[in-house]
């Protein structure tokens, strides 16, 4: 009887205590928040979903995509870098998180010592496509346009600094100069919709967004940015095939977390990145993006990321790239 009354008054106690504060819960039962710097539909946010979901299976917990392509993914990123340091923030970067240092902006944050890389994914080449009433089948031909009509031609990119700006400039400075317009969108949706459009002419675009538009012939390929051809492509020759042998350009993606993430963590999420890499849904998906796969260490993706930020610091002082 004295048992049964025990029971009942701790049942009674239980009940009446206040619920434990929110911030008592563990860390792994709240969202982890994938934030992204690019809009939905991109490569980088189909590879933030194959993540997110395998990381969501492994860890029994969600994992909320946020996608925040505004200014070049720069308050994005600084999200990223002001997120808290309990696993709960990673971010799915890709190139312009050094171009946009290498073309001088005032960044509020440093994109090297700002994040912890857990790996590169991969990377996937670019592709330099015009509109079918412009008269021209290669890159050759679009050079010796623009050097016959200087200042006529237009081509759009994602943004002044943007990824498929500075592929342009590359190209102009291997060719040894031209003179064209450039048109900066807001991402690469519209200036998309103006090429289809025919309100520019001529521009870079991923391998994945132009494969489906050059197949239907809304737009012609006139060369590919990477060393070697894309497999998505391999009809169409690679720019240093058609005498830009100094030409070679593409895009990647990392995953990264902020600074200061501990290495206990770093390491767990490198290893479910490594094992997301392995499976045969994530592996295929980012294949027919065109994506060549990397998954290297942190060490290794720290290493890789201050190369590109050197790599494109360069880049811009030879083509004389600038902020418009």
């Amino acid at each position: 009887m004295q048992w049964s009354a025990t029971k009942t008054f701790l049942a009674l106690a239980l009940a009446l205590a206040p619920p434990a504060p929110a911030h008592a819960a563990p860390a792994d039962a709240q969202p982890l928040h994938m934030i992204v710097p690019l809009a939905p539909g991109t490569t980088a946010d189909l590879a933030a979903r194959l993540f997110g979901r395998h990381f969501s299976q492994a860890l029994g917990r969600p994992v909320v995509v946020e996608n925040q392509p505004a200014a070049s993914g720069v308050p994005a990123t600084a999200q990223i870098v002001r997120g808290a340091r309990d696993g709960s923030v990673l971010g799915m970067v890709a190139s312009n998180h050094v171009i946009n240092r290498a073309m001088g902006k005032a960044l509020p944050f440093d994109p090297l010592t700002g994040v912890a890389p857990i790996t590169v994914i991969g990377s996937f080449p670019l592709v330099l496509v015009a509109v079918p009433s412009l008269p021209v089948a290669g890159a050759q031909d679009l050079i010796a346009l623009a050097r016959a009509r200087p200042g006529v031609l237009n081509y759009g990119s994602g943004g002044t600094g943007s990824l498929l700006h500075l592929a342009v400039e590359l190209l102009r400075a291997e060719a040894g100069g031209f003179d064209v317009q450039h048109v900066p969108y807001n991402g690469t949706a519209q200036m998309t919709a103006d090429l289809l459009r025919q309100q520019v002419q001529f521009g870079f675009l991923s391998v994945t967004v132009a494969t489906p538009l050059i197949r239907s012939g809304k737009l012609r390929a006139l060369g590919v940015s990477t060393r070697e051809r894309s497999a998505l492509l391999p009809r169409v020759p690679t720019l240093a095939e058609q005498g830009l042998p100094g030409y070679s350009f593409d895009a990647w993606l990392a995953l990264v977390a902020p600074a200061g993430l501990p290495p206990q963590l770093v390491a767990r999420y490198h290893a479910l990145a490594q094992e997301a890499l392995a499976s045969t849904e994530v592996r295929d998906a980012l294949a027919r993006q065109g994506m060549t796969f990397i998954g290297n260490s942190p060490a290794q993706a720290a290493a890789f990321l201050a190369s590109e930020m050197d790599k494109h610091t360069a880049l811009v002082r030879q083509s004389g790239a600038a902020l418009e």
